[in-house]
């Protein structure tokens, strides 16, 4: 399977990890929000944040936008997540 804006994604992906590497985890979105504009302000990454976005249900415009967290390179949608915690599901028997 290809991957479509490899090398775009590749940078993004990079700067995310950076960021969590710098960070850690236990914050909550917005931080990670801002370490991530910080980031992508320090290398190549051509973004805009949080980006509205007009939604269309059956037809007619939607009152409420989608707002993604970044547009990247004016094509690839980055959305964060933070979690307070991971669960692991385990398979039962």
């Amino acid at each position: 399977m290809d991957l479509l804006f490899k090398e775009e994604v590749y940078a993004i992906v990079g700067a995310a990890i950076e960021v969590h590497r710098t960070l850690g985890s236990g914050f909550l979105e917005p931080v990670y929000q801002e370490g991530m504009e910080i980031e992508v302000d320090s290398g190549a990454i051509a973004y805009q944040p949080q980006f509205e976005l007009p939604l269309r249900y059956k037809g007619p415009l939607m009152r409420k936008p989608y707002c993604a967290d970044f547009i990247c390179y004016g094509k690839i949608i980055v959305e964060l997540k933070a979690l307070s915690r991971m669960s692991v599901m385990r398979k039962l028997k």
